[in-house]
């Protein structure tokens, strides 16, 4: 140091009252690695840390021979040496700065280095001032990380050193930056228009933009022509991108913007890329329980519905089958260009089961195989290529209710069919197994013709019908209501269920599977009216018979 500057800041001192507190000036006479010795033409000079003459970044403000402000704490403190501190001197610049700033509604800068509960921490030049969360944008923001340990501009909205407290806003310094470029902006951008903008915000449904004063919203929608998730996908906070305005409404002041109509369309024309039945490779992107999403090309997906996944299990789930960056063979099924939508298949890229199974057999063919389940309806049987055939309840038995019958099979057994029909289009095997065996109601119609004598059991009797079994499993009916001259009462009494009943046969209904049956009702009235009388006239020969044995 000059020796005469330093008589000369020594002579300044010696007339000036000092007080504890005060802050008075200082020269850095010394620089080691922890401390800094400063000399204030005390009774001694003094040992400051060093980390007091750093900014917040760290670095060093200060050489020897500079002339610095610090604070007496103390002239002395026991050992015979003057406390400075360099720490309460900055914070008193400090205070006098904002208070300024505050009357002059000018700008300080700072660095937001915390969060707290409602907002953020802010670092003013050592004074700890607090960020409001909703002053710290134009609008709302979720992540902050972009601006955190960043110098800021701040305007100081509320002070009190009193109490230590401190208040400031970036909300206000934006809007007092964009007023005019804003209003600028307003009278320039029109729908259709391509402008450069800055990433602000992101949210689950898109991106706000700053377009230089206004922000507008990039949907997630309009990012790109593929699916998006999330928008971060596509653009992150802090990246300058270009965009073009599709949508401008000046007087609310809302600008919707979009990415993806930057490029071509990829929809369009696409029928002609893609014909139906052309098969093609992609990449699985997404994976629902309804189905797998396959990109065929970039911003174009299709859906693969778990149906068209495999020939043979329809309710198979999409993860069975494939995953997530998995590539696949996708046949095109069907394409909707208005709706934005291609139905793809996965198993039409394999050999069909269905069809080769058509291939290999023929109607009336003997077919074996498992009992894979036995339902309400029908048993169905596992056959080659991995394909069920169904033996509906109406093809188990000729004779027998097929609600009866079916109790007779078991899961897992083993079983013989006949092939009755294959319709690969609606992927059905139709089997009986009825039909193994010659229908008895064939043998009927060669060995009984109409008016042919048969006896068949009464198994039922009601208003209208009287229900016969022949003994070689033929049902039979006899139609009351053909026997007009009777009341119908009259003749049920004749009958019960068990007996014996005669007749010619009407017709045989090979729908129904019925003999119609004509009885003779005279006749076994005739017979039963006879039948009475003998029986009458025995209980008379017998009445007599003991009347005389008591004479």
């Amino acid at each position: 140091m000059n020796e005469c500057f330093a008589k000369l800041f020594e002579k300044s001192l010696k007339n000036k009252i000092i007080n504890l507190g005060s802050i008075i000036p200082g020269i850095v006479i010394a620089i080691e690695k922890d401390i800094v010795l400063v000399d204030a033409g005390l009774k001694s000079e003094s040992y400051i840390p060093i980390t007091q003459f750093k900014n917040i970044k760290g670095e060093l403000e200060i050489k020897i021979g500079d002339i610095v402000d610090v604070s007496l704490d103390s002239i002395e403190d026991g050992f015979g040496e003057t406390i400075l501190s360099r720490e309460k001197a900055k914070r008193h610049e400090a205070w006098l700065f904002l208070e300024q700033a505050n009357i002059n509604k000018n700008n300080i800068k700072g660095i937001i280095n915390g969060k707290v509960k409602g907002g953020f921490t802010v670092d003013l030049n050592s004074i700890r001032a607090f960020l409001p969360g909703s002053l710290i944008d134009i609008r709302p923001i979720r992540d902050t990380s972009h601006l955190e340990g960043k110098e800021l501009d701040f305007k100081v909205i509320k002070l009190d050193k009193k109490r230590n407290n401190v208040v400031i806003s970036r909300k206000a310094v934006i809007e007092s930056e964009n007023s005019v470029e804003r209003n600028l902006l307003l009278n320039t951008i029109y729908e259709g228009m391509k402008i450069n903008g800055l990433v602000k915000n992101l949210t689950d449904y898109g991106a706000f933009v700053d377009l230089g004063g206004v922000d507008g919203l990039l949907h997630i929608t309009d990012m790109a022509w593929k699916r998006v998730k999330h928008p971060s996908e596509i653009v992150n906070i802090g990246d300058n991108i270009k965009v073009k305005i599709l949508k401008f409404d000046k007087e609310k002041v809302r600008v919707s913007l979009g990415l993806k109509q930057l490029g071509e369309d990829p929809w369009k024309s696409i029928s002609k890329r893609y014909p139906e039945n052309s098969k093609l490779i992609g990449r699985v992107t997404n994976l629902t329980d309804y189905g797998c999403f396959v990109e065929i090309e970039e911003g174009i997906e299709g859906l693969v519905h778990v149906s068209e996944m495999d020939w043979t299990n329809k309710n198979v789930h999409p993860t069975k089958i494939v995953s997530i960056n998995n590539k696949v063979e996708v046949m095109v099924l069907d394409i909707d260009e208005e709706r934005r939508r291609i139905s793809l298949g996965i198993k039409q890229c394999t050999i069909n089961p269905w069809l080769e199974f058509a291939k290999n057999y023929k109607k009336g063919d003997h077919v074996n195989g498992k009992i894979k389940s036995i339902t309400d309806f029908g048993i169905f049987i596992g056959l080659n290529g991995g394909i069920d055939g169904l033996v509906h309840l109406s093809d188990l038995s000729w004779i027998n209710n097929g609600e009866n019958e079916i109790h007779k099979y078991k899961k897992n057994e083993n079983i013989t069919a006949i092939l009755l029909q294959v319709d690969p289009e609606r992927e059905r095997i139709s089997l009986g197994i009825k039909q193994l065996i010659e229908d008895p109601l064939n043998y009927y119609f060669i060995e009984y013709k109409k008016n042919n004598l048969v006896t068949g059991t009464i198994i039922n009797i009601d208003n209208k019908n009287i229900k016969l079994k022949f003994n070689n499993g033929i049902f039979g009916n006899v139609k009351l209501n053909e026997y007009k001259n009777y009341k119908i009462e009259n003749i049920i009494k004749y009958f019960k269920i068990g007996q014996k009943l005669e007749g010619k046969i009407n017709n045989i209904d090979r729908k129904t599977r019925i003999v119609n049956v004509i009885i003779n009702i005279k006749l076994i009235e005739n017979k039963i009216i006879k039948k009475n009388n003998n029986n009458f006239s025995n209980i008379m020969t017998e009445a007599f018979k003991a009347a005389k044995k008591c004479e």
